[in-house]
């Protein structure tokens, strides 16, 4: 069982929506663009943004909620670059050393994640750099694609490189309400904050959404080859590829589970 909500008024800048999951037992989880922090199961963590396919690792019927950030949007209130979690699952005690395990011991006793979250939000002034959320709106209008994750992101922790080290933090910055975007930046520039809020460049995140597209339209799509075409590969082979990569499986494999 997984399920949905949108997420209180003083989140919806940052925060996409809260989740509930009761695990059925191991499951595929594929890559979405985003940053998520989970709670369940003893644990309070982040699950960073994936370039591949995670199988989740939870008991069956273990109870697991979630808060799923905006893309981009996770950077400034974790205080570390998205792209220092890429592919990574960092316990909330690594990331914040003694404040993450108080307000881990919080949210397992019983604490919601959204005034968790909106009470960090608050003292960071967390907001996401306007270049990376023009990028962000142009790479999903370029798909076609809204950017809407699918589905939840529950692997077990595990260190992310740097995470919780001092250097990992000062990049972050740059998406503090303290350091506001500046016109005329370079394009280099502009991929360098784009891949420190999101967690991989905009050429990454274009794959990750034309992969969301292909799931959303899988279930009214009678074909692969159609398939291919209506989210936006070069054919059928271009898809075959970019599923494998992503997935671990093929098309025919993933969309037929």
């Amino acid at each position: 069982m997984y399920s949905e909500s949108p997420p209180p008024d003083r989140l919806r800048r940052l925060v996409r929506c809260r989740w509930e999951s009761a695990e059925p037992g191991p499951k595929r989880i594929v890559p979405d663009g985003c940053v998520d922090l989970v709670a369940g199961a003893g644990q309070v963590f982040v699950a960073g943004p994936d370039t591949t396919a995670w199988t989740s690792v939870f008991p069956p019927g273990a109870r697991l909620r979630g808060l799923r950030f905006r893309p981009g949007a996770a950077a400034a209130l974790l205080g570390v670059g998205a792209d220092e979690l890429r592919d990574s699952r960092v316990s909330l005690a690594d990331l914040w050393n003694r404040r993450g395990a108080t307000l881990a011991d919080e949210i397992l006793h019983g604490r919601d994640l959204a005034d968790a979250t909106a009470e960090v939000a608050s003292e960071r002034a967390a907001v996401t750099d306007p270049v990376v959320e023009r990028m962000l709106a142009q790479l999903a209008a370029d798909t076609g694609s809204p950017g809407r994750g699918q589905g939840e992101k529950p692997a077990a922790p595990r260190p992310a490189p740097n995470a919780g080290h001092p250097s990992a933090c000062p990049p972050a910055r740059a998406f503090s309400a303290g350091h506001p975007a500046k016109p005329g930046r370079s394009e280099r520039q502009a991929r360098r904050l784009f891949t420190l809020a999101v967690g991989y460049g905009p050429a990454t995140y274009r794959r990750i959404l034309r992969l969301q597209r292909a799931i959303a339209l899988a279930p009214t799509t009678a074909t692969l080859a159609e398939l291919a075409v209506a989210a936006g590969y070069a054919d059928q082979p271009h898809l075959t590829r970019e599923c494998r990569a992503l997935t671990g499986l093929t098309p025919g494999a993933y969309f037929a589970g």
